[in-house]
């Protein structure tokens, strides 16, 4: 199914009906600030793995966790260093993905995480709105593997198909530039892809962050 958010009745019905296919462990494509996503319930390990199969993904790399509050980092990680917390506390919602430790009380199977967790909170309404609804959801990009992030959901569709039970149509998406990704887990932060916010932006806050390889 899909639903035009443009329409406010149709993007209402979509919401609901996101929330819901996601309860029964079915996948969503939904708009983002960057790229269209596809999105699981991070707490059940069959709609992950139906994610990673739906993209020819192995566990080797597991999805990112999309959050509707800053304050729910907490929930999910541990040892945030202050410095950290400033970051996020400026730059989100928008394009900045931070790897953490986990919370080890977290009964979830994202794949071979390390014991880390990857979270963004993505500066789109209609995201924020289906995360507010459901939680933290699992959510990569949305493409098969080796294929462009779809930018539009015709392209999402293309790619996925009926392996996705709905798509959320917020049309072309703004960016299309993906996240930066901070890998702050280890004892020196690093940037692991560069990507829309600048390492200058990132030394304002620790300027002992490393450059992406």
């Amino acid at each position: 199914m899909k639903f035009d958010c443009s329409v406010d009745e149709e993007y209402s019905r979509g919401l609901l009906a996101a929330q819901a296919a996601l309860e029964e462990g079915k996948l969503v494509v939904l708009p983002t600030d960057t790229v269209y996503g596809v999105a699981a319930d991070a707490f059940s390990p069959r709609a992950v793995q139906n994610l990673l199969d739906a993209k020819g993904r192995g566990r080797d790399m597991p999805p990112p966790v999309l959050i509707g509050a800053p304050t729910t980092l907490d929930a999910l990680a541990i040892n945030i260093p202050a410095w950290l917390r400033s970051m996020v506390a400026e730059l989100w919602p928008g394009p900045l993905t931070v790897i953490c430790q986990q919370q080890a009380s977290l009964t979830w199977d994202l794949g071979e995480t390390h014991n880390t967790v990857a979270v963004r909170m993505p500066n789109d309404p209609r995201a924020l709105a289906l995360l507010k609804q459901t939680g933290p959801l699992a959510v990569s990009s949305a493409n098969s593997t080796g294929r462009p992030a779809a930018q539009t959901v015709e392209e999402a569709q293309e790619m996925l198909g009926p392996r996705v039970a709905v798509y959320l149509d917020g049309g072309p998406t703004a960016s299309g530039t993906p996240s930066t990704i901070l890998d702050a887990a280890g004892s020196t932060p690093r940037v692991l892809r560069q990507g829309a916010i600048p390492l200058e932006v990132l030394h304002r806050f620790n300027n002992t962050i490393e450059p992406a390889a």
